[in-house]
């Protein structure tokens, strides 16, 4: 048996909840199951605990562990109007998982930054699945090794994270957990207590990247997201993911991806 052929993806789908939802497997669920969180907040069970996941956060579960997930308005801070919570989640087994999984010891729940490669192994194994023909499990599987072997590269290449780091990191989930509600850059500074000339530094010294391109860049992900997964109207879609008009998201998301929502839409559910 091949490689390939011992790594099953069993399921793989995006979740959009704006709706409170709960789901309990307290007798253990049946497979592997790697689940990230993409944007917003939950809770689930974690290392015995009922603890708080956030954007970024990814969530290791062998056959057996009890399941427990919650998505209600006690996640997030109050005067938020709305529940929002994306997540991938990958259900999966055979006889290579099997092997990484006993490999080495790894945490529950890992922070993991939601790059654009990170994302897009899980965005490629969800299309892998719904596809109606020329459907290949060998395919599954080798887009499930990379991606294990990924989470380990993330894993060993963790920095201990300095005073300034940590700021800075904190800086950068705020601005993911707000992306989609308007705020300005004295509320990220606030966030932890500086200047905002010393956010706005620290921030591109540490992500050589500005505040506001960030912001930018993960709405117009979640943007991509909800245009390719959803029928929500474009122009719902623009405000729901932060922007303030629709011919500026327009704008943006045509320079991003080289055409327009619309045209994006098209294309994307012809590749499905």
């Amino acid at each position: 048996m091949s490689q390939a052929a011992a790594c099953h993806v069993l399921s793989a789908g995006f979740s959009f909840h704006r709706k409170p939802f709960h789901m309990s497997q307290s007798e253990g669920i049946k497979n592997y199951l790697l689940r990230l969180q993409t944007e917003g907040r939950s809770r689930a069970l974690i290392d015995g605990v009922i603890s708080p996941v956030e954007s970024g956060d990814l969530m290791l579960f062998a056959p057996n562990d009890p399941y427990y997930l919650i998505i209600d308005k006690e996640n997030y801070p109050v005067g938020k109007p709305r529940i929002e919570s994306g997540d991938y989640h990958i259900f999966c087994g055979g006889e290579w998982v099997e092997e990484w999984w006993k490999r080495t010891s790894r945490p529950s729940r890992i922070s993991i930054p939601l790059s654009d490669g990170f994302l897009g192994l899980f965005r490629q194994l969800v299309l892998e699945q719904r596809r109606l023909s020329d459907f290949s499990p060998e395919i599954s599987g080798c887009y499930l090794q990379i991606l294990c072997m990924e989470i380990d590269r993330i894993i060993s290449d963790k920095p201990a994270i300095s005073p300034k780091s940590y700021l800075a990191s904190r800086m950068k989930q705020y601005v993911e957990e707000h992306a989609a509600f308007p705020f300005r850059l004295e509320d990220v500074a606030a966030h932890v207590d500086i200047s905002v000339s010393r956010a706005v530094h620290l921030f591109k010294d540490s992500f050589g990247t500005s505040i506001v391109k960030y912001v930018n860049d993960v709405r117009l992900e979640m943007a991509r997201e909800r245009i390719t997964f959803s029928p929500m109207p474009l122009e719902h879609v623009a405000e729901t993911c932060g922007f303030a008009n629709y011919t500026y998201f327009h704008r943006i998301f045509r320079n991003r991806f080289g055409m327009s929502p619309k045209e994006f839409r098209v294309f994307s559910r012809e590749r499905i």
